[in-house]
């Protein structure tokens, strides 16, 4: 597909030109991703090493979304973090598509699989006695198949219209990655259709989905009053988690594709909430209150220092 773009390379602004601010930037940003990876492939871990854990569709999804975590974060924050060493930020126009599409590809996934570890909690709550006939390991493997499907026609179609662009001057993106808002700013033609073709296609989809997610919880609440306190009590830590998790998640990606391209001051404070904070947390937050995971985690310790 031919780019009509006389653009070659993109220079990143960054978080800061500042020599000093940029050395802060390495050594938090540096931590944070080394967290990122490290605390959600110890999930994936766990997980896949105890089974009685990877047999349950949550956990089997709790994986996947750990996995998911640590890919969306290696796209964003190694390049950032690299940027911060030296005083010129450069991208190929290539290495800035290819970015923008992974970023795009794993978080439409994300996004797909949050809706999915949504339908689990409600049929195991609400139907309960059917919860291991309807959520079987094919229909998983199936959900999982509609999740990649998913984020990858989100992503293409996205890539698809972004390469429709000239650009022909401009090259200064005034982020740490390149996105699309950012892109259209470079763009030399009037983008305002293209501009609306995001919110639809990203902002759209992220209120449609966490609209439908937030529904889908207030359903498990009504539900959950013809349950046990014990019963309440499990539902109401598990499904919790979820939501902060789902909050997360939505409420800053919504406020970045759901309006009008407009540049504003802490858009890349947003950016970096869902790219590098949101991966962070998120281990934490299903693991912090989860009894199974931490005697499954500490059960892996135990091994790992037995065989050392």
């Amino acid at each position: 597909m031919q780019n009509q773009s006389d653009v070659t390379e993109f220079i990143i602004l960054g978080l800061s030109q500042n020599p000093h601010v940029q050395k802060i930037v390495f050594v938090v940003f540096l931590f944070i991703y080394l967290a990122i990876v490290g605390g959600n492939l110890l999930v994936v871990v766990t997980i896949i090493s105890t089974r009685a854990l990877f047999g349950s569709p949550m956990y089997f999804f709790l994986a996947f979304l750990s996995f998911l975590d640590a890919c969306l974060s290696s796209v964003i924050a190694p390049k950032m973090i690299v940027d911060s060493l030296y005083e010129k930020h450069t991208v190929s126009f290539g290495g800035c598509i290819t970015q923008l599409f992974f970023g795009h590809f794993f978080a439409g996934v994300e996004a797909i699989l949050l809706t999915l570890m949504a339908y689990d909690r409600y049929v195991a709550i609400c139907k309960p006695l059917h919860y291991s006939s309807i959520m079987n390991l094919r229909l998983c493997g199936i959900l999982i198949g509609v999740a990649w499907t998913g984020g990858f026609l989100h992503s293409i179609i996205q890539i698809f219209f972004t390469l429709q662009l000239p650009f022909c001057g401009p090259n200064i993106v005034n982020h740490f990655m390149c996105d699309l808002y950012q892109l259209l700013d470079l763009a030399c033609t009037d983008t305002h259709a293209f501009g609306l073709f995001v919110v639809a296609n990203s902002g759209f989809i992220c209120i449609l989905i966490f609209f439908l997610l937030l529904v889908s919880y207030g359903v498990i609440l009504l539900s959950l009053r013809n349950h046990s306190t014990e019963g309440q009590r499990k539902a109401l830590s598990t499904c919790g988690s979820h939501v902060a998790v789902v909050i997360l998640f939505f409420v800053p990606c919504t406020f970045e594709y759901a309006r009008p391209p407009s540049a504003y001051s802490f858009d890349k404070i947003v950016a970096i909430f869902y790219t590098n904070i949101t991966p962070l947390l998120n281990p934490l937050i299903y693991t912090f209150r989860n009894r199974e995971m931490k005697n499954a985690m500490r059960k892996l310790c135990n091994r790992v220092t037995a065989t050392s």
